[in-house]
């Protein structure tokens, strides 16, 4: 099984009326899952640096009459980059794009400021062994070093979880 978004999010707590941010959502095949999981009095806010990305998001959602997510366009590698306040999200997504942030520090410690006490992290990233889908194999986020980076910002690992053949996933929780 390829990475499939909707098992993915069947798999994980995702509940109605949860705040969940979706950090590099790229066109949303996760934040569409999750806007439908967490229903009418949730909300998912979607960030990405690439415009496109974004409308694209905001086509997909619209011919779906999904209404509950908000859309971002920002650097999440810089510190407050959201606009979110601090504490406010149960879930924070990162899919398949640390491989592409160069301050993965200041990308982590962003999702750690805007997440509850006791809410998760749920990093998805591409096996350093898959095969040759993905990014290069160099620039992959191997799960040792997603420990490293997110325990060294005070989450606490909490679990992992098979994400899909080519993906692995980990769920980091904020004490």
């Amino acid at each position: 099984m390829f990475l499939n978004p909707s098992r993915v999010v069947e798999l994980l707590d995702v509940r109605s009326g949860m705040k969940v941010a979706d950090f590099g959502c790229g066109s949303g095949h996760f934040t569409v899952e999750m806007a439908k999981r967490v229903g009418g009095d949730g909300i998912v806010y979607a960030f990405d640096v690439q415009k496109e990305a974004l409308g694209a998001l905001k086509s997909r959602s619209a011919l779906e009459n999904i209404s509950n997510i908000e859309y971002r366009r920002v650097d999440l590698e810089i510190e407050g980059s959201s606009l979110l306040a601090d504490n406010l999200v149960d879930i924070v997504l990162i899919s398949n794009v640390l491989f592409q942030v160069e301050d993965k520090k200041s990308f982590a410690k962003e999702a750690f400021r805007v997440l509850k006490s006791g809410g998760c992290v749920i990093f998805i990233d591409w096996n350093p062994s898959a095969d040759k889908l993905g990014p290069p194999q160099n620039m992959r986020i191997g799960e040792d070093e997603a420990r490293v980076l997110f325990t060294g910002v005070g989450l606490v690992e909490d679990r992992g979880f098979k994400a899909g053949d080519s993906h692995y996933g980990l769920v980091f929780k904020k004490p």
